[in-house]
């Protein structure tokens, strides 16, 4: 996939239902989050876990505050310094708001897991709903397919030998059908990509290349401090 990271400065998902003691959490992660844009530049907390977002100004960092749990694996909530969220689940987009274009109420229901995507040699389809902001596009329909792949030559992947790890291509293809809430045409988003560390037990995405809209992409990389 070809980032377009030029729309991104990475302003994710404002926080709208904190409660107090979540609150106390955001506070904390935020506390421990560097001011700098260059990653080589900053010191990071060892007693927090971290993302590296890339953008073309550079990169940010973010904290994770908290963790929701789900029958499907885990929500991860990621805080940038001004009280912005990204949330993963399974390293796929499980929500973002505060942007440009934010998508609520994402459900991946029907994703399927790495380990079994890995196991075919025939890609895989798999229905996502997500309501879509601005617009007031409820229930947006995306029929993804996702394959095993080789290592790309172009990604902004760090300190990790990509041939440790096993690549995956997920795009959006057309529904074939006329309903209003379907993405088709320009609302294609490009093709996303995804590192998972299968070496271990389970299997963790490390790293994305994910878009929200058409003109706003960015990647990002778990890092250890």
């Amino acid at each position: 996939m070809k980032v377009n990271y030029s729309c991104v400065v990475l302003m994710l998902l404002v926080c709208t239902a904190c409660t107090t003691g979540m609150d106390a959490v955001l506070k904390t992660a935020i506390g421990a989050l560097p001011g700098k844009r260059d990653s080589s530049a900053v010191r990071l907390d060892p007693k927090f876990r971290w993302l590296r977002v890339a953008t073309q100004g550079g990169y940010v960092h973010l904290a994770l505050g908290y963790e929701d749990t789900h029958p499907l694996g885990k929500i991860e909530v990621w805080y940038s310094g001004t009280r912005e969220v990204l949330r993963l689940q399974n390293g796929r987009i499980a929500g973002a708001t505060g942007l440009t274009t934010e998508w609520r109420s994402v459900s991946l229901h029907d994703a399927p897991a790495w380990t079994s995507v890995a196991g075919t040699e025939r890609p895989v389809r798999w229905i996502r709903t997500r309501d879509v902001m601005p617009g007031y596009r409820f229930g947006v329909r995306d029929q993804l397919e996702v394959r095993a792949m080789r290592p790309p030559k172009q990604l902004a992947l760090q300190g990790v030998d990509a041939q440790r790890l096993s690549w995956f291509e997920e795009r959006v293809v057309p529904l074939g059908d006329s309903r209003a809430n379907s993405a088709s045409g320009h609302d294609l988003l490009p093709v996303a990509r995804y590192a998972v560390d299968m070496r271990g037990e389970g299997a963790i995405v490390i790293y994305g290349e994910q878009c929200l809209a058409p003109e706003l992409c960015f990647a990002w990389q778990r890092v250890t401090p």
